[in-house]
């Protein structure tokens, strides 16, 4: 008789949950540190790491992946399983992860929560409105959308050039039909008729901004640097000029608190932030991070897609901005997704090839020589999917060993913690017997054209670097400016090495075109943006929306 296969949203429901003062109680977190929102979820208390700044910091794990298929390859699910297993093996283990958005939640993915029995709960609240931290952003976002236009309708005393406003609105969903718009329409009591556009809410830079601020002064500063438009004199306009860094503050003073709840294991999970590594810097808060190292001996975290994107940014950006040292890198990789970097077809993916196995381990090799470009141990976990076959595992494992290479078969998706256990002891004997080097790839003091030229040489495997006409102008502007100094924030597709989504494995002398730069002061980098990369994402044909509904007593199902 077949086993029965439970969903994830059926898996998370019939979990034991520990109420979240335990799971406080269990880190000796003080009951005036903790402000729980329900039974199963609450946020901590800033004055937390304070009081925890003496303690000595636990080692920071690092997972990544290589590039995904549409699907993704259960990066996030290897995180949670990863540090359930580190508590199967008696250590003192924490989870920080990114908050889902509604725009893929309900698109694409489904559920960002990890997966199987390697899962952060309660998933529905999580995947759905949580806390209400992404509702706070939108909010602060469209705010100061607000502000300018008022700004300008009331006499415009900074002579914004209404051409040059490079502020967009925000909404938390998938919605092709917003990227371009115009306001104000309606005669002189409406405004100032102007463009305008939509993004999604985590590519706001004010989602960039509260996941790298340290600190209620260190977030109000950022956003008082955030460039919002440009006078007639083509002179930056701050937040700081127009005078609303102290509402916007207080708009997100409890957005700042990180959220705490748990795995289906009860291993705790701090849940915080969520910008997008393709388009923005792809890792948790910098507080949530910083946090859990506190708390735990162990912290695993993860950063978006492949190592070519979160990784990347984890390393030059988040780990630069807040003096993070990182003790390992876990490099995901599923057999499905190495067969379609080698030329196997999507629909064919569950069949054996170890062909197309042999042709797409091109990717990981990339991605592996990225992470030793850093100067990082790392670990090589094999997602095990149950279409993969034996004959397919022993070939991958067998090209790990020959190159040397650290590698794990993880099953944490069936089996939880306990299928990672293997990961777990791999993972602490790459910290204590590998050597940890770390390094940045570029220095502060490099051009932006520099630094990008090196992201895209070194980590994407590029030939060249083209920058288009605005790009050029762009370049000088920013010098100018004195933003040179800032590191680079690549907006890129996630499904390839190349700004090409439809160049899998590893394409070979390639060329990267920066279509425009954006400064993101506030947060502290300059985003170039390549390709067709889209701030604003649009639904798929079949969304995952169809499938989700709610029963008679209330309970979420098609949640994945």
């Amino acid at each position: 008789m077949q086993k029965q296969v439970l969903s994830d949203i059926e898996i998370a429901q019939k979990a034991q949950l520990k109420q979240i003062y335990r799971i406080a109680e269990d880190l000796d977190i003080q009951q005036e540190e903790l402000e729980p929102y329900g039974h199963y979820k609450g946020k901590l208390s800033l004055s937390l790491l304070d009081r925890l700044k003496d303690e000595q910091d636990g080692h920071v794990v690092l997972v990544t992946s290589i590039n995904p298929t549409p699907a993704g390859e259960g990066k996030s699910t290897v995180t949670v399983g990863l540090g359930q297993a580190l508590n199967k093996l008696g250590k003192k283990a924490m989870i920080a992860m990114r908050e889902p958005s509604l725009g893929p939640t309900m698109g694409i993915k489904g559920g960002a929560t990890g997966g199987g029995y390697s899962q952060v709960v309660p998933m529905e609240d999580i995947n759905l409105h949580f806390t209400g931290d992404i509702h706070a952003i939108t909010t602060a976002n469209n705010a100061l959308s607000a502000f300018i236009d008022n700004h300008i309708h009331q006499g415009n005393q900074l002579q914004i050039d209404a051409r040059r406003i490079v502020w967009k609105r925000v909404v938390d969903l998938n919605d092709r039909s917003l990227r371009k718009v115009i306001v104000g329409l309606g005669g002189p009591t409406q405004g100032v008729p102007r463009e305008d556009g939509f993004d999604i809410t985590v590519a706001s830079e004010i989602m960039a901004v509260l996941c790298l601020a340290v600190d209620l002064k260190d977030l109000k500063n950022r956003l008082g640097r955030i460039v919002v438009a440009y006078n007639f004199n083509r002179e930056p306009i701050t937040v700081n000029d127009l005078g609303y860094e102290g509402a916007l503050s207080m708009i997100l003073r409890d957005a700042l608190k990180p959220n705490l709840v748990q795995t289906l294991e009860n291993t705790p999970a701090i849940i915080h932030g969520g910008p997008f590594a393709n388009i923005a810097h792809g890792c948790n808060s910098v507080i949530a991070t910083k946090l859990a190292a506190k708390l735990g001996d162990y912290v695993v975290t993860e950063a978006g897609f492949g190592a070519d994107l979160g990784a990347e940014k984890f390393l030059n950006i988040k780990c630069r901005a807040a003096n993070i040292k990182p003790s390992v890198v876990v490099i995901v990789a599923t057999i499905r997704a190495l067969k379609m970097h080698g030329g196997q077809a999507k629909d064919q993916l569950k069949e054996e090839n170890v062909e197309a196995l042999e042709k797409g381990i091109l990717n990981l090799e990339k991605h592996i020589e990225t992470i030793q470009n850093f100067g990082l141990p790392f670990v090589v976990a094999i997602n095990k999917f149950i279409t993969d076959t034996e004959k397919e595992v022993a070939w991958l494992q067998q090209w790990c060993k020959e190159k040397g290479v650290r590698v794990s078969l993880t099953e944490v998706w069936e089996k939880g913690g306990e299928g990672g256990l293997d990961l777990g002891n791999e993972v602490m004997a790459a910290i204590k017997e590998d050597q940890n080097n770390f390094t940045y790839l570029y220095e502060s003091n490099e051009s932006i054209e520099q630094k990008v030229t090196t992201i895209a040489k070194k980590v994407y495997g590029a030939g060249h670097v083209e920058f288009a006409t605005t790009a050029k102008l762009q370049l000088r502007q920013f010098g100018q400016a004195g933003w040179g100094d800032l590191p680079i924030c690549m907006a890129k597709t996630q499904y390839s090495l190349s700004d090409d989504p439809t160049k899998f494995g590893r394409p070979q002398n390639f060329t990267i075109t920066i279509r425009e730069l954006k400064a993101s002061i506030g947060a502290g980098f300059i985003i170039a943006l390549t390709g067709d990369v889209m701030t604003m994402p649009g639904l798929p044909k079949q969304p995952a929306a169809l499938n989700m509904n709610v029963d008679e007593e209330g309970n979420v199902v098609g949640l994945f």
